[in-house]
């Protein structure tokens, strides 16, 4: 298998992170891996933009558009640029009786292929001991009978 995911692939993990990210507690990073990933495919010419739809959740009470973008056999909606609404057709509302393709495609591996393809590295995680102190830190003297100690610890 070649480390470049095609088309097909990356469109179900495109699927993948779309699914699990609108029922995410917080999808903000779901949200932007998906929409960088469509940017560059659509710079790339893999994915295309197909036209407008009015959007399902209006923002405070406004009704807004989102543009629907075609990556394989798949359908995704982005927030469309100022461009868009010049260049591309309204379709009116949303179709509901559509729906993509399912995918078993686990997130985990949605995402690594997905990093792979934007060229982003999670942040590593620390270890117990690569732990930074702020430079504010100060040691607690709680429970201490005097700070700092002068008279030697008496033992009993």
């Amino acid at each position: 298998m070649s480390n470049v995911a095609s088309t097909q692939e990356l469109a179900e993990a495109i699927y993948t992170v779309n699914r699990h990210a609108k029922t995410a507690p917080e999808p903000q990073h779901l949200y932007h891996l998906k929409k960088e990933a469509i940017r560059l495919m659509l710079e790339a010419k893999r994915a295309k933009k197909i036209g407008m739809h009015f959007s399902d959740h209006p923002k405070l009470s406004n009704q807004h558009s989102t543009l629907l973008i075609q990556v394989a056999n798949y359908y995704f909606h982005i927030l469309p640029s100022k461009e868009d609404f010049e260049h591309y057709e309204h379709l009116g509302s949303l179709d509901h009786t559509y729906r993509n393709p399912r995918s078993k495609m686990p997130l985990g591996k949605a995402k690594r292929m997905l990093y792979a393809y934007i060229g982003w590295e999670p942040k590593k995680k620390r270890t117990q001991h690569e732990h930074t102190r702020s430079s504010y830190y100060t040691p607690s003297s709680l429970g201490k009978m005097e700070w700092p100690p002068t008279k030697p610890h008496r033992h009993f």
